[in-house]
């Protein structure tokens, strides 16, 4: 077995005194390291705090996590943000916070990789309880690495020399109306008073297990070792927790409702835009991805990202269900399908196909299957009413 040993920054070197391969990709922040080197990064900056206001989701996010409270009273509910994703190397996808913890917290677009949203149940004798509350939700997340840290140049994740200033506690705290706790809290946190004890003084523990597989290994760990050995019984648990809050984005407030129009509207200008560079894409080597590039410089332009990836098939590729390479050629006379969605800062998509003829007329041949997809369609649309099962539309 290899054998280490710890540095000063916290990396373990190998037995002949060499790092380990997954450490080196740090060396760029973790030296040099002296004294004087530290002061050189940390002083004489110019502090910038990060503009902080109410998000227009928090007036609506009591109301959603009360639901939540009452369907698992006595439970504690663990909701990841989850974790950056590698792209290679050292670098990452752009950060997308899972759904159920957007829908919870209101947080959207990269504010907090790694952030956890619990929900503490109360004490039956406290004034929580005796106020009618059955959870007190509790936000973890990492403390802004100011220049204050080593942090702050030696953190390619949080540090404020790498990512610019970012929402800490107290700012987190102001937008979303929850309170805050320092991520590092968090294992004893969700460790508390776990048992499955039969007098009911334990407390079960359920998570968002897909979100983050590092910490759902955790809880798992950490309910086996409390009395809680079914894994079978606990994934159903949890699972239950993931149908629930799915099933509450089913029945949609003002405010989503709002993000949804939002999203079609941002959508809209994207299919608008794509119209108009199809004449100078026809023939292109690479007109296909000419148009998925003219959609999604509108989603980023009027939201957060494209919805899913931009589908854009011409001739050929139209009939194929999920054409996402974008690598053909569009001709002139062909049938082009785009299916495309803008998804806006608060993480609500529009999702939309279109098909055009890209020469702008339908040969009478198209025009026969076009109209046929179309009754289709609104036969669809005229069995959707209140009471009809998914086959009754189909």
């Amino acid at each position: 077995m290899a054998e280490y040993t710890p540095t000063e920054h916290g990396e373990e070197l190998k037995a002949d005194g060499t790092q380990k391969t997954e450490d080196r990709v740090n060396n760029r922040s973790l030296r040099p390291n002296s004294d004087s080197f530290k002061d050189f990064m940390t002083n004489n900056w110019d502090n910038q705090e990060p503009e902080v206001k109410a998000l227009e989701s928090s007036r609506y996010i009591p109301a959603r996590l009360e639901a939540l409270s009452k369907r698992f009273p006595g439970e504690r509910l663990v909701i990841p943000a989850g974790q950056p994703k590698v792209r290679n190397n050292d670098c990452d996808y752009a950060f997308r916070p899972d759904t159920t913890f957007a829908y919870y917290t209101g947080l959207g677009q990269d504010y907090e990789a790694g952030a956890v949203l619990v929900m503490e149940p109360v004490n039956k004798d406290s004034e929580e309880a005796k106020a009618g509350k059955t959870h007190v939700p509790e936000l973890f997340v990492a403390p802004r690495a100011d220049n204050s840290t080593s942090a702050f140049y030696k953190d390619p994740h949080y540090g404020e020399y790498w990512v610019g200033p970012r929402a800490g506690l107290k700012e987190l705290k102001a937008m979303t109306g929850i309170e805050t706790r320092d991520i590092a809290e968090l294992d004893d946190a969700i460790a508390k008073n776990v048992s499955d004890d039969a007098n009911g003084e334990g407390i079960r523990v359920r998570i968002v297990r897909e979100t983050d597989p590092e910490l759902t290994a955790k809880v798992e760990t950490m309910r086996e070792a409390s009395g809680f050995t079914d894994e079978d019984a606990n994934t159903c648990a949890d699972d239950k927790l993931h149908e629930f809050a799915a099933e509450a984005r089913m029945l949609k407030d003002d405010y989503e409702i709002r993000e949804m129009r939002k999203a079609i509207a941002a959508t809209k200008l994207g299919f608008d835009r794509m119209l108009t560079r199809l004449p100078n894409a026809l023939g292109h080597e690479h007109s296909e991805r000419m148009i998925e590039g003219a959609f999604n410089s509108v989603a980023r332009e009027e939201g957060n990202e494209v919805g899913y990836d931009t589908i854009v098939a011409s001739g050929k590729h139209a009939p194929i269900l999920h054409w996402m390479r974008n690598t053909g050629v569009v001709s002139s006379g062909e049938l082009l399908l785009i299916d495309a969605g803008v998804e806006v800062n608060s993480l609500y998509t529009a999702d939309i196909t279109r098909t055009f003829p890209t020469n702008g007329k339908f040969t009478d041949l198209q025009k026969k299957l076009y109209q046929c997809v179309l009754d289709a369609q609104q036969a669809g649309f005229e069995a959707a009413k209140p009471g009809a099962t998914y086959s009754d539309i189909h």
